[in-house]
C-alpha cells in the first residue's frame, strides 16, 4: 500500500531522527492527566497516584503479522494501538498512555509513515489515550512496530487469567471468525493479483 507513484514521496533522511519524530507526533494532544511529560524529553513521566499500573506490549513484523500489499498503513497504525489496548481492558484496567516505537526501511517514504501515525491519532482519539514516546530506527527488513500500552485500576478490580471460575459468564462482541474469513478473502485476492497485477474490481453496477 506504499507503491502510488503519484503520490508524492519525501525521503525520510530529509528530516533526520528527531526531525521524524517531531513531524509524526506534532498532532498528539494530552487528554490523561496522569500524564505529567510526554513526548520531548528523554522518559515520559507518568502519576497514578494510588492506582496499579498495568503495562503490556506487542511487536508487529512485516511478512509475519501483516502484509502490506492488502492493508493500508493508516488500518495497520489503528491495529497496532488496538492489540495492546486489549490486553489492558482484559485486566479490567483503564488504558492511560502508549508508547510506539517503528524500525523502518528507505523503501518507505515520510507520507507513508504520515498515513501510519495517522491511524495510531485516530486510536488515541477514541479511546482517550496519550502517545507519550517511543523511538525510531531503520530497519532492512521492512516495517516493524512495537508499542506499549499502560492502564491504572484499583487493586482490587484488578481480572487477571487465573481468576475465571465455573459458570462465569463469557461475552464477547463481533461476528466470531470473521477476521479468519476477511483474511482468507484477502490472501485468495493477492494470489490473483499476482497472476495478473492490473486486474481491477468489476464496480460498474457500484457507480
Amino acid at each position: 500500500m506504499i507503491e502510488d507513484k503519484n503520490q508524492q514521496r519525501t525521503s525520510i533522511s530529509e528530516l533526520g531522527e528527531f526531525g521524524l519524530i517531531e513531524h509524526l507526533t506534532q498532532h498528539f494532544e494530552v487528554k490523561q492527566t496522569s500524564t505529567v511529560k510526554g513526548i520531548g524529553d528523554d522518559a515520559a513521566v507518568l502519576d497514578f497516584k494510588s492506582k496499579k499500573v498495568v503495562v503490556t506490549t506487542d511487536l508487529l513484523i512485516e511478512h509475519v503479522h501483516f502484509d502490506l500489499s492488502y492493508m493500508p498503513l493508516k488500518h495497520l497504525g489503528y491495529k497496532a494501538i488496538m492489540v495492546n489496548l486489549s490486553d489492558v481492558y482484559a485486566m479490567n484496567a483503564e488504558a492511560t498512555q502508549v508508547t510506539v516505537s517503528i524500525a523502518v526501511s528507505n523503501r518507505f517514504p515520510l507520507e507513508a509513515l504520515e498515513e501510519l501515525y495517522a491511524g495510531i491519532d485516530v486510536a488515541s482519539k477514541i479511546y482517550g489515550i496519550d502517545v507519550v514516546g517511543g523511538d525510531t530506527t531503520s530497519s532492512t527488513t521492512g516495517l516493524i512496530i512495537s508499542v506499549t500500552a499502560i492502564g491504572q485500576v484499583d487493586e482490587k478490580d484488578v481480572v487477571y487469567r487465573n481468576g475465571a471460575k465455573p459458570n462465569d459468564l463469557l461475552v464477547v462482541t463481533g461476528d466470531l471468525g470473521a477476521a479468519y474469513m476477511g483474511l482468507q478473502v484477502l490472501e485468495r485476492e493477492k494470489e490473483v493479483f499476482k497472476v495478473n497485477p492490473n486486474n481491477q474490481p468489476d464496480l460498474d453496477l457500484y457507480t
